[in-house]
């Protein structure tokens, strides 16, 4: 059955946090990637997520750069802010101090380093469930947490959980996603964390994506999930093709070394990034500007 709408389908975004040359958050390039990527169609934003190097920021960037994305954006989008910690007190304790005013919804990462059991994962997102101001949207990436959320936790928490919304599955399993689909609750989003799966997976009936290329393409890439999600998969499909290459690229030596480097290309900020996420190398860059510039 097929859920009912919520602010978290379509195209979202995992904003970068651009840096100047002395390592600070560079404020006016954060304003204009907002705009840019609100102004090419995208459906919400998500802050602080791990192409925002998340875990470099301390705790008052992380305040000052989600105050700064609700200010900037000012109603145009929903807001989604990434919450996370292997330590589930921690991340309680985040949660409850964090001011929610104009925040629309929580990504939170499944566990990373600790490598715990189902029922450790359930219980850690049912502790997040008991503080959370906002919807939850779940984020199971196994190639950064080295854990799988499995199907059965998922669905499991999204059956008794009152704030699991949905879920970004980023595990690239299409058993694991196809579960998710056909055996999730009413109104249960399922999000891609693949762009390069997207197409694919909006055939199985995905809700949408969160984002890396749509920092700097997000125009093409809205509309492609745009029409898959309205059945048109000759016009989806040419998007794909047509965004393959930078797809590819910018991945190549991780995110957000790819993305940012694009970016620069474009003009949206500076190819700086914290230690010890590093630039791409200099054959990488050359190709990235090439696409970029197309």
């Amino acid at each position: 059955m097929k859920p009912n709408p919520n602010p978290f389908s379509g195209t979202g975004v995992a904003l970068v946090t651009p840096f100047d040359r002395d390592m600070r958050v560079d404020w006016p390039a954060l304003g204009r990637i907002v705009d840019h990527v609100i102004d090419g169609g995208v459906d919400y934003v998500v802050s602080l997520g791990t192409t925002g190097e998340s875990v470099t920021l301390n705790a008052d960037e992380k305040r000052e750069v989600l105050a700064f994305t609700v200010a900037h954006t000012a109603g145009r989008v929903p807001i989604v802010a990434g919450f996370g910690s292997n330590d589930t007190r921690a991340l309680c304790d985040s949660v409850r101090d964090q001011d929610f005013t104009g925040i629309d919804g929580i990504l939170s990462v499944s566990p990373a380093y600790n490598k715990p059991t189902q029922e450790g994962i359930y219980r850690h997102y049912r502790a997040l469930d008991q503080v959370a101001p906002r919807p939850i949207l779940l984020y199971n990436v196994p190639g950064r947490t080295s854990s799988n959320m499995s199907a059965d936790t998922t669905l499991r928490l999204a059956r008794d959980a009152k704030n699991i919304v949905g879920i970004k599955e980023a595990s690239g399993n299409f058993d694991q996603i196809g579960r998710l689909l056909r055996d999730r609750p009413q109104g249960f989003s399922v999000l891609s964390g693949d762009d390069a799966l997207a197409l694919p997976q909006l055939g199985m009936g995905i809700d949408g994506v969160i984002s890396v290329i749509a920092n700097g393409w997000p125009r093409a890439f809205s509309d492609l999930v745009r029409a898959g999600l309205a059945g048109d998969f000759d016009r989806a499909r040419a998007l794909h093709f047509e965004l393959m290459d930078a797809t590819d690229l910018i991945f190549r030596e991780g995110n957000p070394g790819g993305i940012k480097c694009a970016m620069a290309a474009m003009g949206l900020c500076e190819e700086i990034l914290r230690l010890p996420c590093y630039p791409v190398s200099d054959g990488l860059r050359s190709a990235l500007r090439a696409v970029a510039s197309v």
